[in-house]
């Protein structure tokens, strides 16, 4: 359906060379020394007693390790507060753009009109990769017909062409019951809606709109759970946290049926439907200790079991620091010039 390995060929090669710059005219520097980036990384977290406010919204994916960080942080940091909002990516970045917050997480790459909406209000910031994620293709744990589905079946599904046309699941597979197809998953300020639009129908932001959106995932779940005859889409993290009530449904792309998990999403295997997310940071608030602080402790390897156990896969330790590097040298922009969601990234390009 798209030309996957080209497409991760060019993403790979770009998260590589984000790990010694950024790539586009906001970049503000080009070379890790990874010594001094390290002796640097400890220097910033073993500061004085912090006190003060951080300011984080964004992504819905991105919110329970921002969460689990906070908690963690401000353990140890008791006179900090950290508030952690949702706002989706989108929403996150409108705020992030004007300056409403410290930090935003993005479940997929700062777009074009983003970056204009920040350059406008002279906000400046580091685009850090965090964790890698996977999406969920889910049913009600009442549903005994659906198992697996192939790329072209969940296209059929939610392409613009469906509405109002494929409103039953046997439209999808003869062998499917005669019963009525009701799917619910992100509203459009979403990165999780943009890159499943671009992995699943070819085109991001192109979906039939006669479905149940939300900006809110825990919402997605309630409305999944409670219907035997729904589909929904939304991140892993969101699926474990409710596995009692949904079914995970297995992705097949090409290569057989598989579903998402920590080894499936870490070794590519899962595809489409597995990316990388991101936190920015704005570079003045990065000059306030606390902010600095919270940031170097996010991107800490000793701190990657709070991602795997919200339901993402860590980065492995030298992207981490090679990001903490970055954070630390103060280098700003992005590595993906605006493009969005991307597709076909793996772990090991980051």
């Amino acid at each position: 359906m798209l030309q996957q390995s080209k497409l991760a060929s060019v993403g790979v090669i770009s998260l590589m060379l984000g790990l010694v710059g950024c790539t586009n005219n906001q970049t503000s520097d080009t070379a890790v020394d990874f010594p001094q980036a390290l002796n640097v990384v400890e220097r910033t977290t073993t500061t004085k007693k912090l006190s003060g406010s951080v300011v984080v919204d964004g992504s819905s994916t991105v919110f329970p390790i921002s969460q689990a960080m906070a908690a963690a942080f401000t353990k140890n940091n008791p006179d900090v507060k950290v508030n952690v909002g949702v706002s989706g990516t989108g929403g996150g970045f409108k705020k992030f753009c004007a300056g409403e917050t410290d930090i935003t997480g993005a479940s997929r790459p700062i777009k074009t009109q983003e970056m204009e909406l920040c350059r406008q209000n002279k906000i400046e910031y580091t685009e850090l990769p965090i964790a890698f994620d996977g999406l969920a293709v889910v049913v009600s744990s009442q549903n005994n017909f659906v198992s697996c589905l192939k790329t072209g079946e969940l296209k059929q599904m939610w392409e613009p062409a469906a509405q109002g046309k494929t409103t039953n699941w046997n439209q999808v597979r003869d062998s499917f019951p005669d019963r009525p197809l009701q799917l619910y998953g992100p509203d459009v300020a979403s990165g999780t809606f943009d890159y499943f639009t671009l992995a699943i129908v070819g085109k991001e932001g192109r979906s039939r709109t006669d479905y149940k959106p939300s900006a809110n995932d825990d919402a997605l779940v309630q409305g999944v759970a409670t219907n035997p005859n729904a589909l929904g889409y939304f991140g892993y993290a969101y699926y474990l946290k409710n596995r009692d009530k949904l079914k995970l449904v297995a992705i097949d792309s090409g290569s057989g049926c598989i579903q998402p998990s920590p080894e499936t999403i870490a070794n590519s295997s899962y595809q489409p439907l597995s990316r990388p997310i991101f936190i920015y940071v704005k570079k003045v608030a990065a000059a306030r200790p606390e902010v600095n602080a919270f940031t170097n402790f996010y991107l800490s390897p000793d701190n990657a079991n709070l991602v795997l156990q919200v339901g993402d896969v860590p980065l492995p330790n030298i992207t981490l620091r090679a990001a903490a590097s970055r954070f630390n040298r103060g280098m700003t922009g992005t590595n993906f010039g605006g493009r969005g969601a991307i597709i076909g990234v793996a772990q090991e390009g980051l």
